[in-house]
């Protein structure tokens, strides 16, 4: 009686522990360093939108030309449009804590490729507050950082392309035209 009690436990625990999962890894777009002044400007975000393919939980790479995959470990801490949010807030804001225009985003297109690159493409509009839409500024940015095989990586490339961004955004609020794209 003992050793089908044994065969049976044995048989429960191999069970239980072939169905582990492995843990869950949460990453942010807003960097362990803080964002630093630009020229003392407060930019407020009006709005950001992302494409639907994206903007979940879970970090979402392209593999080959035409698929993707949603990684079942790798998790932004909030949904991509809420993480963009606070990593541009976080890049936008002097401290000083007086808005002095405010942007619009539009992200085309977020490709994370691990062992290539981290792309974003971005639509966005800025505008000085208190001004009138003969102010309203449209600018596109392309931003491409080359990435290593892993997922934080990955993540620390987009990080940069973000504080890139941050940095196109501030430069056009600032002296009132788009900047150059590279």
């Amino acid at each position: 009686m003992a050793l089908p009690l044994k065969i049976t436990l044995l048989a429960a625990f191999a069970l239980l522990t072939a169905c582990r999962s492995d843990p869950i890894s949460f990453h942010t777009l807003t960097p362990a360093q803080p964002g630093v002044s630009r020229n003392g400007a407060d930019i407020a975000i009006e709005s950001i939108s992302v494409p639907p393919q994206v903007d979940r939980a879970q970090i979402v790479i392209r593999q080959g030309n035409s698929g993707v995959a949603i990684l079942d470990t790798d998790w932004w801490s909030a949904t991509l449009a809420d993480e963009l949010r606070g990593a541009l807030a976080d890049q936008l804001s002097s401290g000083v804590g007086q808005q002095r225009a405010s942007v619009r985003v539009d992200v085309q297109r977020f490709d994370s490729i691990p062992g290539q690159y981290a792309l974003i493409d971005v639509k966005w509009r800025v505008r000085p507050l208190g001004a009138t839409d003969a102010a309203l500024l449209t600018c596109r940015s392309v931003l491409q950082t080359s990435s290593g095989p892993s997922i934080e990586e990955l993540v620390t490339a987009q990080q940069n392309n973000v504080k890139r961004l941050a940095g196109q955004i501030t430069q056009a609020a600032t002296g009132s035209r788009c900047p150059p794209q590279n």
